[in-house]
């Protein structure tokens, strides 16, 4: 059976994960984030990706962007993925498989689930008990997004910077949103659409979506779809 076609549009965010093969680790030291992290923004810009997010967690990855080419995303991943484990069969004299397979994503509906995906991610740590504030963690964008650490990675979406005039501002706007726990309702939402592979967002922007590619991209109902009934006799 055909695998399902991947769900991408050009200048439409996209939230990506990447896990190691049957969960392993895919970090060992930090050398190996650095790497990943520089790797990334050189295949970013060579593919016109605008990276939002990220969060580089022991055995996955997430990241937020935007491409400019309906194929960006996944020329990055590709690409990225290639270059990274290359890296690690040379250093660790390793051979074989690092990645679980086909990364998986989902489109996000820019307002209001973007910030809402960009908090997820950063949140990672936090929920994996590994730090009690997403600030603990090195290899997330939370200092880059919530602190103004300095760094060239990092292309704020126009939402992000709607969030204030002046850099300090949106900085105390963003650092705001993580006053709350995330519901869980918007967990599982983020969850059940990039495992999926389907879209995060309205039912309008879903319905805009699908007419644009002309396919169904939320998830199916349960069940045999209902029978027609046979017209009867007026």
């Amino acid at each position: 059976m055909p695998r399902r076609a991947r769900i991408t549009m050009a200048d439409v965010p996209i939230h990506v994960i990447q896990r190691g093969n049957n969960r392993s680790a895919c970090f060992f030291h930090d050398d190996d984030y650095t790497r990943y992290l520089a790797y990334l923004g050189e295949l970013a810009d060579k593919f016109e990706c605008a990276v939002h997010a990220y969060c580089l967690m022991t055995n996955h990855v997430h990241l937020l962007l935007t491409s400019r080419r309906a194929d960006g995303s996944a020329l990055l991943m590709k690409h990225l993925g290639q270059r990274y484990v290359q890296h690690v069969n040379r250093t660790y004299a390793r051979s074989g498989t690092l990645w679980e397979g086909r990364f998986r994503s989902c489109l996000v509906d820019a307002e209001p689930y973007l910030l809402a995906c960009q908090r997820y991610i950063e949140l990672n740590p936090v929920r994996a008990a590994m730090v009690r504030h997403p600030r603990q963690y090195r290899w997330s964008s939370y200092r880059f997004n919530a602190e103004g650490r300095a760094g060239d990675l990092i292309v704020p979406h126009e939402l992000y910077r709607r969030l204030g005039r002046s850099a300090q501002a949106r900085h105390e706007a963003y650092r705001a949103l993580f006053q709350a726990a995330p519901e869980p309702v918007v967990l599982e939402g983020i969850r059940r659409a990039t495992n999926g592979g389907f879209v995060l967002g309205s039912a309008r922007f879903a319905q805009e979506i699908a007419h644009a590619l002309g396919r169904r991209v939320e998830r199916g109902k349960p069940g045999r779809p209902a029978r027609a009934t046979e017209p009867t006799a007026s």
